[in-house]
């Protein structure tokens, strides 16, 4: 795609905007933290809670209002109606990006309950954002590879202990959480490794989203089944700081979540994890032929 005149000025200025609007509202935040871990009384921590994501939505907020009046991120979005900010979500997407999180943002921020994601231990360390993503009780994970979990087995099932947990907190007050079923962003090189079967996408991972529709039992309302399509290449943050993205296109379909989804036992219980597996190869299926007459 040929780069808009004057894009590399624009791209500086909108990520210096950017990066001051995450420092100016995570000052505030970090102070609201503080005040929630100093007092442990619960009702005060379910009132700082409740702060802290208001402070979240207006730090979104301002970013989308900066992607608005610098032309960053035209977005033609469906399927929005009847949501809202009082009620449990599990919201799945395909991924293609780090721009994926700033788009799912700018279409869902104060439509639903704030968005938390699963994050790789690492990210922990980005400054301000990884503390603030602490302070907001997003969960991190740490994964290991198949050949660490071959010297070290008492280490398996950690991340689903961190799910478990992070669950718990999630009923307190209504969340979105935010699962890539992919489990990694696509890359050619990714498709052709895994030996994916479908077109524009990496064989989902059923595990992760299993174990969410366990843990959270009845609370959660609904499943919101999002696809996201660039015009062209996989866009990089620079790409659409730079305002190089065009329109993104977002499909969003509401999906009722069945009994069985929540009931079953993915780990333990042979028969319900091929019914699971089965069901969620349906949906990509779908997703797949969905990105193919979206233009992909």
């Amino acid at each position: 795609m040929q780069e808009r005149s004057g894009s590399t000025p624009r791209g500086v200025l909108t990520i210096s905007l950017m990066t001051l609007n995450v420092i100016a509202w995570c000052v505030v935040l970090f102070v609201v933290a503080l005040l929630k871990f100093l007092v442990p009384i619960p009702a005060w921590r379910r009132l700082t809670s409740r702060v802290m994501t208001a402070l979240a939505e207006g730090w979104i907020g301002t970013n989308n209002a900066l992607f608005r009046a610098l032309g960053a991120m035209p977005l033609a979005v469906r399927g929005l109606e009847g949501l809202s900010t009082r009620e449990w979500y599990l919201v799945v997407s395909n991924h293609r990006s780090w721009v994926d999180i700033l788009v799912l943002q700018a279409v869902f921020n104060r439509r639903i309950p704030f968005l938390k994601f699963f994050l790789k231990q690492q990210l922990i360390w980005v400054p301000f954002l990884g503390l603030a993503w602490w302070a907001l009780d997003f969960p991190f994970m740490r994964r290991h590879s198949p050949a660490y979990l071959e010297k070290h087995p008492e280490r398996r099932g950690e991340d689903l202990e961190v799910t478990r947990r992070a669950c718990e907190k999630f009923r307190l007050i209504p969340t979105s959480i935010m699962n890539f079923v992919e489990g990694t962003r696509y890359t050619e090189q990714k498709h052709a490794a895994f030996k994916s079967t479908y077109r524009h996408l990496l064989p989902p991972r059923p595990g992760g989203t299993s174990f969410v529709l366990s843990a959270m039992g009845g609370m959660l309302h609904a499943m919101l089944d999002v696809t996201i399509a660039y015009p062209g290449r996989s866009p990089t943050l620079w790409d659409l700081c730079c305002g190089r993205l065009g329109t993104v296109t977002v499909d969003v379909r509401r999906r009722a979540i069945d009994e069985w989804m929540a009931a079953g036992d993915y780990a333990g219980d042979p028969a319900f994890r091929a019914r699971f597996k089965d069901w969620l190869a349906g949906l990509w299926a779908e997703k797949d032929q969905l990105l193919g007459r979206m233009g992909y």
